[in-house]
């Protein structure tokens, strides 16, 4: 914790994932491979399912809204203009918001799925950082409610947190939020998850390795602290927040 930053009457921690609790090496490197490669035979072979459908309705609706090219200048995979698109469609769509890291609601879910079954075949085992599962623990045992707030899917964040070396750390966890709860960058979504966590915003403390986020937790009257974890993007030293480099660092 940097002088001068001090943190007070703090009674539930909110945790972003990539970056926070978990190597960004682990999301970019084994994550999201994992589900690039698997996605077009996932696709295929549920493509019938309610799930998926409910997902390919989401992709669609999210695709009629985005511009012709990105912010790079690349434009969108081939669409059909008119009728239902193509299993071939909507996957190269979602390969494209993949290969971007867009925070898509409808491929985060898709990765969910995709990523459930890597977990369940032990392909995949969730990655935190070691001091992580201690610190959780004795939050809890301190009577401090735990929370995450991921871009990633309440599927996917349970199932990185349920198959760490540690053992399963969801039974101490108080709720998982997406950006079903709104937009990780908007100042309403931590004032609902701290609604939902029934305490005052000034009594959730939330950490992320993201200047953005962290402004917005701000605007919303909660505590805030920045990560900085072996392999995250580089940050002033001065910062507008506390920084850490553990959560022992917290003293909570």
């Amino acid at each position: 914790m940097t002088a001068g930053h001090r943190i007070h009457g703090v009674r539930a921690v909110l945790l972003d994932i990539e970056g926070t609790t978990t190597p960004i090496s682990f999301v970019h490197e084994v994550l999201f491979p994992y589900a690039r490669a698997r996605m077009p035979a996932f696709l295929k072979t549920r493509w019938r399912s309610p799930e998926i459908r409910a997902i390919v309705d989401q992709l669609i609706a999210e695709h009629e809204e985005e511009p012709s090219s990105d912010e790079t200048g690349a434009t969108l995979p081939p669409w059909p203009a008119l009728g239902v698109p193509s299993e071939a469609a909507i996957t190269g769509y979602a390969v494209w918001l993949l290969d971007r890291d867009r925070k898509s609601p409808g491929l985060k879910e898709l990765q969910g799925l995709i990523w459930e079954g890597g977990y369940q075949a032990g392909e995949l085992r969730g990655q935190v950082f070691a001091d992580v599962p201690m610190a959780i623990r004795r939050w809890r045992a301190a009577g401090l409610s735990i929370a995450i707030y991921s871009s990633g899917s309440v599927l996917a964040q349970r199932r990185l947190f349920e198959s760490t070396e540690a053992g399963d750390l969801t039974p101490l966890m108080s709720g998982f939020f997406d950006t079903g709860v709104g937009p990780k960058s908007s100042a309403e979504s931590y004032k609902r998850i701290a609604g939902r966590l029934a305490k005052p915003p000034r009594q959730v403390l939330f950490v992320s390795d993201s200047p953005a986020e962290l402004t917005a937790a701000t605007d919303a009257g909660l505590q805030a602290v920045l990560s900085v974890r072996p392999g995250n993007p580089d940050q002033p030293s001065e910062a507008e927040w506390p920084i850490i480099h553990s959560f022992d660092e917290l003293g909570l």
